[in-house]
């Protein structure tokens, strides 16, 4: 048969298929299959254009490209017509031309907010970043930061113990002891991260929360430097007029040892943000650093706490219960 014939066949033949055929899309795609598909009917005829004449290719080649953007016309108005009638939009109180609703776009948590402006601040005057393990054994997470087991300061903190000498660990201080062990001084690094203490949880007080410690290692470091490097995170996290104040302090890794407050105007009263301190010389002779010749400074805050005086968020839950309302106002 010569293919101009075989060509008006198929066409026929299609004709017959998709007005006898079921009114079913999925259906309809396999006889779109049976025609159009790779290994189809027009494809086979394609195949045969090397067996028609020189001077016939032309007419016969219109023929086939006209033959498919029919059928390819027709498949996509028979599925077309089947979605109008579709039961889904037989409710004709039901509009589909209006707009769908648009879905909710997700923002950054206000946690993560503040941390994120914590660390630009201190990357702006030379900090790196670093993070470390939040399962840490007793030595990396105590005892490096002379806080030996006997120490009353580890009554300071209710720990997360997995076993004897595996701990949740309940600051962001023992990874200085890690940047210590594994780098020679000078080193200037914070430590942001999740710690976990085994604590009540209230409206000021959770069994989780993220802190950012610092720490700065150099032959010629001072407690004065420290007190500047602070005021100029307060200044550029709080603004140029909050009142700040140092107030002398303990803890065992630091030495002497200090908190920093800031004034609430809507409390009243001043709250504690930090503590910070010259490192303890006891802490740099056991991670191998020669105290008479390395000083340094560190200090750890916390960025809940940051975020609800920043915020004036008066309940540190409310950053855990997934609450939208909250949320999005910091959107």
């Amino acid at each position: 048969m010569p293919l101009k014939k075989q060509i008006e066949s198929v066409r026929n033949q299609f004709l017959a298929d998709i007005e006898s055929f079921p009114n079913d899309p999925p259906l309809i795609d396999q006889l779109r299959s049976k025609y159009l598909g790779r290994k189809g009917l027009v494809a086979q005829l394609l195949s045969k254009m090397s067996q028609v004449k020189p001077e016939d290719r032309p007419n016969i080649g219109k023929e086939l490209n006209n033959l498919k953007i029919d059928l390819n016309r027709q498949f996509d108005h028979k599925v077309s017509s089947l979605l109008a009638k579709d039961h889904k939009y037989a409710d004709e109180s039901i509009d589909i031309t209006l707009p769908g609703k648009e879905p909710r776009i997700g923002s950054i948590h206000i946690l993560e907010q503040t941390l994120s402006e914590i660390k630009e601040i201190f990357i702006s005057i030379g900090f790196h970043v670093a993070y470390g393990p939040e399962v840490d054994d007793d030595y990396h997470n105590f005892s490096a930061l002379n806080i030996p087991e006997s120490h009353p300061a580890r009554d300071m903190q209710d720990t997360f113990f997995v076993d004897n000498k595996t701990v949740l660990r309940t600051h962001t201080s023992n990874v200085q002891i890690h940047l210590m062990e594994n780098e020679e001084p000078p080193i200037r690094y914070i430590v942001p991260g999740r710690v976990y203490r085994n604590e009540a949880i209230s409206y000021k007080s959770y069994c989780l929360f993220h802190q950012v410690e610092g720490i700065y290692v150099n032959k010629r470091v001072s407690f004065a430097e420290l007190k500047g490097c602070l005021e100029y995170f307060i200044r550029h996290m709080f603004g140029a007029k909050r009142k700040m104040r140092f107030r002398p302090s303990y803890f065992p890794f630091t030495e002497p040892s200090a908190e920093v407050d800031i004034w609430d105007e809507e409390r009243h009263e001043w709250l504690e943000i930090l503590g910070c301190g010259m490192v303890d010389p006891n802490v740099l002779d056991n991670v191998g650093y020669d105290s008479n010749i390395w000083h340094g400074y560190a200090f750890g805050m916390g960025v809940e706490r940051i975020a609800m005086l920043k915020y004036n968020i008066n309940d540190i839950r409310l950053f855990y219960n997934g609450d939208i309302r909250f949320l999005e106002q910091f959107i």
